[in-house]
């Protein structure tokens, strides 16, 4: 299966916002599960909102998330070949001129809706005189154009949906050319898909009605008609779409400290039949794809949710996982993994067990008890067992006020990790002095 080929094709308009991230997550997992390549298109065509921070931005996202592509092309450098393309499908009567306004399209949109008629281009352009061509060209109209759709069912077999038809003739004929010139997404895509070899799209549903159009497109250039898979689109909690969800972004979660392969996780399992389990590396996670397991409703996606959720991925984070990320070894990770809320908080630990810190002193009384009867090293449960049935014994203190002026003492901080698991990663020298009120 090492012929299958994916792509992702953002447009750098914007930052990578947690929908496209899922969209280029599900293509490049089912690349990995089948031996197959990922590309990286940039849809770079509408040149006044393309920026280059934008793609810069969604770069570095792809790449922090691990979905690193094997080839990359860029649609700006490829007019030559859409107009190539163009002019073939304008001899071959499958592209053709329309002069009308967008007023006088509205209009018709109008009329057929008052009609109770699907708002359907009636292929008016088609019937215009060389007069009429004449007289718009006077007028200053520069044409648009649109891509002309055979008679009768499209339909093909939908890797989430099933099987899927339309009828061509229940569509409008996409327009493929602006009155400006620019390309819209629709030819310049399947172009680009049968140049590059893409055998497999993954895409959002909003897609299904161009799906139809392309599907023709493909066949106008003899190109091989790709497997398609549409997923459904996420929505807010609210259960519909919204401006935060449309605008959250790998790059706010990442601020924020979620981990990239929580998002993956996440967004791998949402709105599956599967639980959302954490996975620690994109090769299982890609072994784990199925999508028969995926739903039709739209899947609620709950920033919260996965904040939650990467506070469970964080506190059974394998030490290989960040040995290059933290300044503690494997024994100091595995005991303070467990309180963290991000792994950017590890350094805090890190500073409190091998650094200095002045010590918080709430009970004198039952620190230099805990002091004078300190066992030496080496410590392990059982000598901080004793350690505190001895501090219970001199003080009658339990509890609360056992714990909380120790812990005070000793890390300056109202809560952490057990103590017990701290003691010997602070050490002898440390824990004295602070139980003495002393820095260190």
């Amino acid at each position: 299966m090492s012929n299958i080929k994916v792509r992702f094709a953002p447009s750098p308009t914007g930052h990578m916002h947690i929908g496209n991230t899922r969209t280029a997550l599900f293509n490049w997992l089912w690349a990995k599960k089948m031996g197959g390549s990922f590309m990286l298109r940039i849809d770079d065509t509408d040149f006044l909102r393309s920026k280059k921070e934008y793609e810069d931005s969604l770069r570095e996202s792809l790449k922090w998330l691990g979905l690193t592509w094997s080839e990359e092309a860029r649609q700006s450098a490829r007019f030559e070949r859409y107009n190539e393309v163009v002019e073939q499908l304008k001899q071959q009567g499958r592209i053709y001129a329309c002069y009308e306004t967008p007023e006088e399209l509205e209009f018709k949109r109008k009329r057929a809706f008052a009609k109770g008629l699907p708002p359907i281009y009636d292929r008016q352009a088609l019937n215009y005189s060389k007069e009429d061509i004449a007289a718009f060209i006077a007028e200053g109209r520069n044409p648009h154009y649109r891509f002309k759709l055979l008679p009768g069912e499209i339909s093909w077999n939908d890797v989430v949906r099933g099987p899927v038809k339309y009828e061509a003739e229940n569509l409008s004929d996409p327009i493929v050319i602006r009155e400006d010139g620019s390309f819209l997404y629709h030819l310049p895509s399947v172009i680009d898909d049968c140049d590059f070899g893409i055998t497999h799209i993954v895409r959002g549903e909003d897609h299904v009605t161009n799906t139809a159009s392309q599907i023709q497109m493909f066949e106008a250039i003899g190109g091989q008609v790709p497997t398609f898979a549409h997923l459904p689109l996420l929505t807010g909690k609210e259960g519909k779409l919204s401006k935060r969800l449309g605008s959250l972004g790998v790059r706010e979660l990442r601020a924020e400290g979620v981990e990239n392969m929580a998002i993956c996780s996440f967004l791998a399992k949402l709105g599956t039949s599967e639980a959302i389990e954490p996975f620690y590396n994109l090769e299982e996670l890609a072994q784990s794809l199925d999508f028969s397991t995926i739903g039709r409703a739209q899947p609620k996606f709950d920033e919260e949710e996965l904040k939650h959720f990467n506070l469970k991925y964080i506190h059974n984070l394998p030490y290989e996982n960040v040995r290059d990320r933290i300044s503690g070894n494997e024994e100091f990770w595995l005991k303070i993994r467990h309180n963290l809320t991000t792994v950017a908080d590890a350094e805090i630990w890190n500073d409190i067990c091998n650094g200095e810190i002045m010590p918080v002193m709430e009970d004198n009384t039952l620190t230099d008890a805990a002091a004078e009867i300190l066992p030496p090293e080496p410590w392990n449960e059982e000598t901080f067992n004793a350690w505190i049935n001895g501090i219970k014994a001199h003080t009658g203190k339990k509890g609360r006020d056992l714990f909380h002026p120790l812990r005070k003492a000793l890390t300056g901080l109202d809560d952490g990790p057990e103590l017990k698991a701290l003691l010997p990663l602070i050490g002898y020298q440390k824990t004295l002095k602070r139980l003495n009120g002393q820095k260190a």
